[in-house]
């Protein structure tokens, strides 16, 4: 094998440009693979990561008949807060939300809006909510994200009247100041969404003590069964990135496809010519006392050689690029904030041992099979006719 390796070297390296032209064009294929998967995981990881710090928390409690998706359900989607998480939540360990539906006139257009209790104190969430904690005399203080702003031409000191219905139906008015805007990559918390004090809003809607969903902190902790309540983990939150993700993943595998095939047609075409040129040293080492068998490996290993001598390469390059790009990210062309997910407008790549170890395997087996594919032809060779060079 020791010596099959050294004869492979010498071989490729004679071969000079052919062999660096095939090696230059895999190890793109190394590089291009790994980037577009560790973005994937980068995006997978940052887009979790700001759910949690700005939506999920690490799991939910929501009242039965919420949905996130009707806002006619909005209007019966509250409850008194379990007691059996009052002390969670006293610790701030656990922060309730009242959520209801509202209408604003901007510009002197109708537009729905959710309005969001929270409690200005709250320590799980990155939102600006100690901006709530605003003496105003004659409105109701309130923040909300840039995109909000931006569609609704407010900003920060404006003053705005919002519309809402009470536990009986009744409708009622109020001036809002705008006490702060914020921006974030979550358009659940951006979009529509109006943030006022808790205690509040469960005043302006007749329902003091209920919530409509309530967020924790500590995902270990045991918590009972409540009744009236369903419980939502993290990963059930967050199912729909992780379906967005594979379904990207799966159309992203025609692309490492090409490039494997395009990389592999050069290397399958360099193998078939190499054999057609060098019938005479095929017969020579059978006559030297090679079996068959071995010589198809030695050619074998010379077409996998291809793969390490790529890897090299890739690694000599690669790494300085990829590293470069982990530290910068790879900002989107086109704004993200109406995707409706959670996607910053920079991304940026992770790279795992795992997935530069698997994509390395990949190529390699790749290149190994397709190396011995066209070389299964010199077990057929009769080894005189091939000292001769003729072609069988």
């Amino acid at each position: 094998m020791k010596l099959a390796v050294k004869l492979a070297i010498r071989n490729l390296l004679g071969a000079g440009i052919r062999t660096w032209l095939n090696v230059i064009v895999l190890s793109f294929s190394f590089v291009i693979i790994i980037w577009v998967k560790g973005v994937m995981v980068g995006w997978d990881h940052q887009s979790k990561t700001d759910m949690k710090n700005w939506e999920i928390g690490n799991g939910q409690y929501w009242i039965s008949s919420y949905d996130p998706y009707d806002p006619f359900t909005l209007t019966d989607s509250h409850g008194p807060v379990p007691p059996e998480f009052a002390d969670e939540i006293k610790q701030g360990e656990m922060e309730p939300f009242l959520i209801s539906q509202g209408t604003i006139y901007p510009q002197g257009r109708i537009q729905p809006i959710r309005l969001k209790g929270i409690n200005p104190g709250q320590k799980i969430f990155l939102l600006p909510s100690q901006k709530l904690d605003t003496a105003v005399t004659d409105a109701i203080p309130s923040f909300i994200g840039a995109t909000m702003a931006k569609n609704t031409g407010l900003k920060k000191g404006d003053r705005m009247t919002v519309q809402w219905r009470d536990k009986n139906g009744a409708f009622d008015a109020a001036d809002i100041l705008i006490t702060e805007i914020f921006s974030v990559s979550v358009p659940a918390v951006d979009n529509g969404q109006i943030y006022i004090p808790l205690e509040k809003l469960q005043s302006m809607l007749g329902l003091p003590g209920e919530a409509t969903l309530l967020t924790y902190s500590d995902p270990d902790m045991i918590r009972p069964d409540v009744t009236g309540w369903t419980h939502k983990s993290f990963s059930e939150l967050t199912v729909q990135v992780d379906e967005l993700i594979k379904m990207k993943s799966s159309g992203q595998s025609v692309l490492y496809m090409v490039l494997l095939l395009l990389a592999m047609l050069a290397i399958f075409d360099t193998q078939v010519l190499s054999i057609f040129r060098r019938q005479k040293e095929i017969g020579t080492y059978v006559a030297l006392g090679y079996t068959r068998q071995q010589v198809v490996g030695l050619f074998t290993v010379e077409g996998t050689m291809y793969a390490v001598l790529a890897a090299l390469l890739s690694a000599a390059y690669g790494i300085p690029l990829l590293a470069w790009q982990a530290k910068t990210g790879w900002t989107m062309p086109m704004d993200t904030s109406e995707f409706g997910l959670a996607i910053a407008q920079t991304l940026y790549p992770v790279y795992t041992l795992g997935l530069v170890i698997s994509t390395v395997t990949l190529v390699t087996l790749t290149t190994c099979v397709v190396s011995y594919w066209p070389s299964r032809r010199i077990a057929k060779m009769n080894p005189t006719e091939a000292l001769r060079g003729k072609i069988q």
